[in-house]
């Protein structure tokens, strides 16, 4: 009998005998109630991480994985995702279609909008979440199990997304709900992670709205092992940076501005990358309708992707602008109207 069949008749047995109501959202609380019961302890894991971390950091995240899969990510994709992959002047790209997410049915909209409202935990991305009971505005998360880092001499929490997007989709959350920030530190902390999870790679959305992610609020990034179309896309130019002789330059050939920076010096590669944020934050060109500011709003940021290859530490910068006009009100540089419903959800 497989676990989804098992959780099913605990949760029938449970509506009937009035133990929780017989709705989407009651059902899931209960579900991860139950699981959470199974899973290890927060201090117990971490020990058996650390056991195998010594082995070696594949195997530790391996452990983690396969631990989250069984009581988390399994219990949440109801639906695989659809995904594909077509031919482009760009190379070979993948088009994902996320399915995993559950949706609230009518009652448990309904039971939300009665039920007064809690901040705690302050978003899906806290610390906090760990062990949560959850309601009908927030997802129990008894499950869920978080790791402490330190990046950038911080403290940083690894974990695993209950949606997973990609293979190993790991999210790296900053202890502090905290706003998200492009700048020195961000690249600091890439570095300090793949210097943890070399096998990893990590990246942050933008931290502006229209280009940026979904949670804004707190600071954190995403990883994982998957290799993504941009990994192996084309180099157009290279260039030699004064100062930073050591440091490959490349602009990338891709349906956005990127430059790639490379080399085995990390600490060369903060100051060049910092460099270039600088620049592009302060960087106007009004012919093409880039301007870095509007009275007192900044338009430039970008999106980070590092990894590790060839030995050496690679970090693409994305250059992004989140303007809008009249004529494009979500965003001139971002996918328009008439490409929305691609991303709209089925």
């Amino acid at each position: 009998m497989k676990l989804n069949e098992i959780l099913n008749a605990l949760l029938d047995y449970a509506c009937e005998n009035k133990l929780c109501k017989n709705d989407n959202i009651s059902r899931s609380l209960f579900c991860v109630k139950i699981i959470g019961l199974l899973t290890p302890k927060p201090s117990e894991l971490i020990s058996q991480f650390k056991q195998y971390y010594q082995k070696s950091p594949k195997k530790a995240s391996d452990f983690f994985i396969n631990l989250t899969k069984a009581v988390i990510i399994s219990m949440s994709i109801k639906l695989k995702n659809i995904k594909w992959q077509t031919q482009s002047s760009y190379g070979k790209l993948e088009v994902t279609i996320n399915l995993s997410k559950p949706e609230k049915d009518p009652k448990a909209i309904a039971q939300a909008k009665e039920n007064e409202n809690i901040n705690y935990p302050q978003c899906l991305l806290c610390k906090e979440n760990e062990y949560y009971s959850g309601n009908y505005h927030h997802p129990a998360r008894q499950n869920l199990r978080i790791i402490p880092i330190k990046l950038a001499n911080e403290n940083w929490f690894f974990q695993y997304s209950p949606y997973i997007y990609y293979k190993e989709h790991c999210i790296i959350l900053n202890q502090k709900h905290t706003p998200m920030k492009i700048c020195k530190k961000t690249f600091e902390r890439l570095f300090d992670f793949l210097k943890i999870f070399p096998h990893y790679f990590i990246g942050s959305n933008a931290d502006l709205p229209i280009v940026g992610g979904s949670i804004l609020s707190h600071d954190h990034f995403q990883g994982g092992s998957h290799i993504f179309a941009i990994n192996n896309a084309k180099i157009e130019k290279r260039y030699k940076i004064k100062n930073f002789e050591n440091i490959d330059f490349a602009i990338v050939k891709w349906p956005l501005s990127v430059i790639r920076i490379s080399g085995k010096d990390d600490k060369k590669l903060i100051k060049l990358a910092n460099f270039i944020l600088k620049k592009w934050k302060n960087y106007s060109d009004k012919s093409v309708s880039i301007l870095a500011k509007t009275q007192n709003t900044y338009h430039n940021t970008i999106t980070p992707i590092a990894r590790i290859k060839n030995s050496k530490f690679e970090l693409d910068l994305v250059l992004r602008n989140n303007r809008t006009d009249k004529n494009h009100p979500f965003g001139i540089f971002h996918p328009h109207e008439h490409l929305h419903n691609i991303k709209k959800k089925i």
